[in-house]
């Protein structure tokens, strides 16, 4: 005899105190699970306010509103007859708490709190809320009288519990609850829980997702059972992506994935299975039906609600979903796909022009045009969504836009400019003025030398002195400055543009946000002009490494068709601020004094594995030591100080960075990801006392070593 009930969860585009947008998406949503026939609807964690309020949670109004929200979700016709677990923040006995809340037909079942709270990295959840560290531990709550006034109901219950129906039990795990050792789906699995929802803020983080995936699996491969995830999707206001990705597994197999990134601000994803299924699989596991007299047991939430309704039975058309292969972007897919829908978000929701950018022929550039050119297709084959298109035209200021190409999306959206000087090379001019054409940006080429030149007499006008490059005979601090007064200039000019340049061609659509184009790697180098064009209103690749960009820019030659791209592969990486010369031309690299893929690897050390100057030389002479590299316990040393001294110096700059989008483990942003001191000693002077004394030991075993050879040759 089969027990089939057919089960939804979704990815919904929220935005943090959207309340009656938020309203409408939820309502969609579960219409949408009705519709194909679904008994059980899952949604995102805090989803009627929005995950990515931040401090806003410390206000009251948002729990206020939150209840005024749920409430008319609560009393909507459209919502009864499905069992609904909503996300939403509630205040307990003057405490604030992260909450599920289950409810059927109007009348709600059980206000759960979340056990363990996100609070590392981008997240700050015990900043605004408390863990309910009281497992299987419950109290009544009494509901806000406006809910009592409407729907007759005075408490419910508060507390870590679990629903039974006619047919199954089923209970909530909340997003960090899957992380943590001794998550709660093995005690609700032990105690018959068949059922597990996992409502989830989650954030887009470049090769992330098989982490979380495997996680999600490896629940329900040990305990068995059936698990709906449901995330947030999109840019709720701030600098991270919500990858959706929503799904359903039945006994650690996939039956059905949602997109990671797509523009559909509603997806709903269901599948139907056979509790069956679950219970044949749990009786074949020993370990269960011996743990299962070792755990205390939930309070249950009795109900008569009928998940799989007898006329199932009598429906042969009814069958479980096969399971299907999970789907993952590759990283350059990543890098392509989320930082454009975070941008095609961003812009919707600021009502800007569009989008401003300095394209200097360099990757870096060429990558963000490259990320705008996919927003553009992303939305061009999107318009048979309803929404899109509404937001396409309110953008354009035209009703009855419909563009041909993503070129055409680009036209009305997308501004370019080389700003070149009598530093730049013909090369990096061609290669910008040929992207610009290829993607469809408009796009101005000038010479701002005439600008530079005036800023210089000024300051030789004050002081009767006339700063000269380095290679003229100049010193290191006359070059610095030269190099960053143009670096600086862009900055200003990248403003006037984006306010003026949509003015110039007699458009109505209002000033652009200004594109920063730094990557992960010159950040946390510090290689950059505070307050130049890395200075703008958003970055979508500042949490980027340049390894990637460049792996990125390859993928896009080939699957865009734009061979321009292999030019700016090929090229060498220069901020061209200097004259170029017979004999010189800058390099990026050499005036770091280290290369990316060093770069990367001292980011990785020094953020992900917590590293400080000393560990990290321990680690890296363990490995560069040996080949291909053979470097010496000084030269490794060498490069670890070198580091650790620019990252010190420059770290002031990341104070004032443009917001980036959030890709890579080891970003240094110091707004949100990475709180640590702007002004540190950069000479890390015990450190390097340490790395020099092991330096000294490893060189005396090494000449105890070769004695020891020549001894016995």
């Amino acid at each position: 005899m089969g027990h089939y009930i057919t089960l939804a969860t979704c990815n919904l585009n929220q935005w943090a105190l959207d309340f009656e947008g938020n309203r409408d998406r939820i309502v969609e949503s579960i219409k949408q699970a009705k519709a194909k026939g679904a008994t059980l609807r899952v949604g995102p964690e805090l989803e009627v306010c929005g995950y990515g309020c931040l401090d806003h949670f410390s206000e009251n109004d948002v729990y206020d509103h939150s209840w005024a929200i749920y409430a008319e979700i609560l009393g909507n016709p459209d919502t009864h007859g499905i069992l609904l677990d909503i996300g939403m923040p509630i205040i307990h006995k003057s405490i604030k708490y992260n909450c599920r809340v289950i409810s059927y037909d109007g009348t709600i079942l059980l206000i759960r709190p979340k056990l363990y709270l996100a609070n590392d990295g981008n997240y700050r959840e015990m900043r605004y809320f408390t863990p309910w560290n009281r497992p299987k531990y419950w109290e009544e709550h009494q509901l806000p009288k406006d809910i009592q006034r409407v729907f007759g109901q005075s408490k419910c219950t508060f507390g870590d519990c679990v629903i039974e129906t006619l047919e199954t039990r089923l209970g909530c795990e909340t997003c960090e609850e899957l992380f943590t050792p001794q998550s709660p789906h093995i005690d609700m699995s032990l105690d018959g829980v068949e059922i597990f929802t996992n409502s989830s803020g989650s954030h887009h983080e470049l090769r992330k997702l098989d982490t979380r995936l495997s996680l999600i699996t490896e629940a329900t491969n040990k305990c068995g059972g059936v698990y709906l995830y449901a995330n947030q999707k999109g840019c709720d206001g701030d600098r991270l992506y919500y990858d959706g990705c929503a799904c359903i597994i039945v006994n650690g197999k996939m039956v059905a994935q949602g997109s990671q990134f797509s523009l559909a601000d509603v997806e709903v994803v269901t599948a139907t299975i056979d509790l069956d299924d679950v219970r044949s699989y749990r009786n074949q596991k020993s370990a269960n039906n011996q743990a299962v007299q070792q755990t205390k047991i939930y309070k249950t939430i009795e109900t008569s609600i009928e998940l799989s309704p007898s006329s199932n039975l009598l429906n042969f058309s009814i069958r479980p979903t096969k399971p299907i292969a999970v789907r993952i972007h590759k990283p350059e897919e990543e890098i392509a796909l989320g930082p454009a829908c975070w941008l095609w978000d961003y812009l919707r929701r600021s009502k800007c022009g569009g989008y401003f950018l300095p394209l200097s022929g360099g990757i870096d550039s060429c990558a963000t045009a490259v990320i705008i050119h996919l927003m553009c297709r992303l939305v061009f084959n999107s318009l048979d969504d309803p929404q899109v298109l509404l937001d396409l035209r309110s953008l354009s200021h035209d009703p009855e836009f419909v563009p041909k190409s993503p070129q055409d999306i680009a036209a009305k959206f997308f501004y370019t400019s080389f700003m070149g000087t009598e530093n730049s090379s013909k090369e990096t001019r061609s290669r910008a003025k040929e992207l610009a054409a290829e993607i469809g940006s408009y796009h101005v080429d000038m010479n701002m030398d005439s600008l530079v030149t005036a800023v210089v007499n000024v300051f030789e006008v004050a002081t009767g002195k006339r700063p000269i490059f380095k290679i003229f005979g100049g010193t290191q601090t006359e070059n610095l400055a030269l190099q960053n007064i143009q670096a600086r200039l862009r900055m200003v000019l990248s403003y006037l543009f984006a306010q003026l340049l949509p003015w110039s061609r007699n458009k109505s659509t209002g000033g652009m946000l200004v594109l920063g184009s730094a990557n992960v790697d010159e950040c946390l180098r510090g290689y950059l002009t505070k307050y130049d064009c890395s200075s703008a209103d958003v970055n979508p690749i500042g949490g980027i490494s340049k390894t990637d960009l460049k792996r990125f820019i390859a993928w896009a030659e080939v699957n865009f068709k734009i061979p321009i791209l292999n030019d700016f592969l090929t090229a060498t990486p220069t901020a061209e601020l200097e004259p170029i010369t017979e004999n010189y031309v800058q390099s990026d690299e050499i005036d770091m004094g280290m290369s990316y893929d060093e770069l990367s690897q001292f980011g990785r050390l020094r953020k992900v594995d917590k590293c400080g100057p000393y560990a990290m030389f321990i680690k890296l002479y363990h490995e560069w030591s040996q080949p291909p590299l053979n470097l010496t316990a000084e030269q490794v040393a060498e490069k670890v100080k070198r580091f650790w001294f620019f990252y010190a110096i420059n770290r002031h700059k990341m104070t004032t960075m443009t917001p980036a989008y959030h890709a890579e483990q080891y970003s240094p942003d110091d707004n949100r990801f990475d709180l640590r001191p702007f002004l540190i000693n950069p000479r890390f002077p015990f450190a390097s006392k340490k790395i020099d004394e092991v330096v000294k030991l490893i060189n005396e075993r090494q000449e105890e070593i070769n004695r020891s050879n020549m001894s016995v040759d």
